[in-house]
């Protein structure tokens, strides 16, 4: 009896068919890929499982109704523990990932809105350095040039202490050019300089009023000399009561070190083409004849300077030279003799100009040469940027001819 319930055990074993050892393989192989237990007693009945299983043909319906099971009810370990915690440990496993992409990719936000904020913002100060600052809606322009530093020709960056004709005459006639601005504002603070700076600017401010564009002069600390000479012909001038003024004249210095020399043994041979060629050298002091023809140099500049004064400021010659001896004048004094015409600040200069140049509305305000970063630093107080600024000026302040100069305080 025995051996014959082995025989038919082992022949029940054999002759399981493919379809139910199949679908045991699978339900076992998944449960242990899944790493699941047995399904908990009191959900599906051992009975139930055993009815099921005499019918070979039934094995299909076993496999899909325990997926089903396993689907719905939450199934557990041999401890008890619900699999979903093994479950959610894996998905929070996983969150570092996550949270260190958010990060990135919030920082990467950052990043780029910072780069953003930059770029607008030197944008924004480029253009307002290139004087595109203002009321954009309004296409009638103010153009604001500004005369800072001792007056010269040549080639000098700004914010090294000097006003370059060059650079002064190139923003007039850029002004003058442009359809659009219909009034130029000299911002002036300078001790005066070269009267043929001077009479550089002059010209280009004679050709902006020819074609219809008013000037305007504000003075600031110091309008002097040659400072002077280019506000003249402007069709209004504002001044500050305290502002230094006038210092209307010429002056040419010449320098004599020839008791230093013979001290010092120094002796030079001069040999020359003329009796003047040497004339101003520091190595002798001048002749008679030669003071003679530098003050007769000197005067020819000076007539000039009073003609300008005189058709500017609609005075006559003899008007002019009686307040033409050199000294300075302040603003409330050179008010009172006609120099200027009103006191007020760069901003009351500007709504003058907007009247003169028939402006209506809110006119939009050009800087044309306000100073930028990169002048700003070329100017500042290091040794280094005045050793550049008297390379640009050696032929000018080095001048073995001495300096002819429309220039207070020299």
């Amino acid at each position: 009896m025995n051996n014959e319930n082995v025989e038919s055990e082992g022949m029940d074993s054999k002759n399981t068919s493919p379809e139910e050892a199949s679908g045991d393989d699978l339900s076992k192989n998944g449960a242990y890929n899944r790493k699941e237990a047995i399904v908990p007693d009191g959900k599906i009945s051992e009975s139930t499982l055993k009815e099921n299983s005499l019918d070979s043909n039934s094995a299909p319906d076993i496999q899909g109704s325990a997926k089903k099971d396993l689907q719905e009810f939450p199934l557990r370990d041999p401890d008890n523990k619900i699999i979903e915690s093994e479950r959610l440990s894996m998905n929070s496993g996983s969150s570092p990932s996550l949270q260190k992409k958010k990060r990135s990719n919030t920082s990467y936000i950052v990043v780029l809105l910072a780069l953003i904020t930059v770029i607008a913002v030197s944008m924004a100060a480029i253009f307002y350095g290139l004087g595109f600052g203002g009321n954009f809606g309004s296409s009638e322009k103010i153009a604001v040039i500004y005369v800072q530093g001792s007056m010269l020709t040549g080639n000098v960056p700004a914010g090294l202490g000097y006003a370059t004709s060059e650079e002064i005459s190139e923003n007039i006639r850029a002004a003058a050019e442009d359809e659009n601005v219909r009034a130029i504002v000299l911002r002036i603070n300078s001790p005066g300089g070269s009267p043929a700076a001077a009479q550089e600017i002059t010209l280009e401010i004679e050709k902006a009023q020819e074609q219809g564009i008013p000037v305007i002069v504000s003075m600031g600390d110091l309008a002097a000399s040659a400072a002077y000479y280019i506000s003249a012909p402007a069709d209004y001038i504002f001044a500050n009561p305290s502002t230094s003024t006038g210092s209307i004249g010429v002056i040419w210095t010449f320098e004599n070190m020839s008791t230093y020399f013979q001290n010092e043994g120094i002796d030079y041979y001069i040999s020359k083409s003329g009796e003047f060629k040497d004339m101003g050298g520091s190595w002798r002091g001048l002749t008679d004849e030669e003071k003679e023809y530098a003050d007769s140099v000197v005067m020819e500049s000076y007539e000039d300077f009073v003609t300008q004064v005189a058709e500017g400021r609609n005075l006559s010659r003899s008007e002019v030279k009686e307040l033409a001896d050199g000294r300075i004048y302040t603003g409330s004094r050179a008010k009172e003799l006609g120099l200027v015409d009103d006191f007020g600040n760069l901003y009351d200069a500007i709504d003058k100009a907007a009247e003169l140049g028939g402006v209506q509305g809110e006119p939009r305000v050009v800087y044309m040469n306000r100073a930028s970063l990169s002048s700003l630093l070329l100017g500042s107080e290091s040794d280094d940027s005045s050793e550049e600024a008297g390379q640009f000026v050696n032929y000018f302040e080095e001048s073995p001819y001495g300096k002819i100069l429309a220039c207070w305080g020299n």
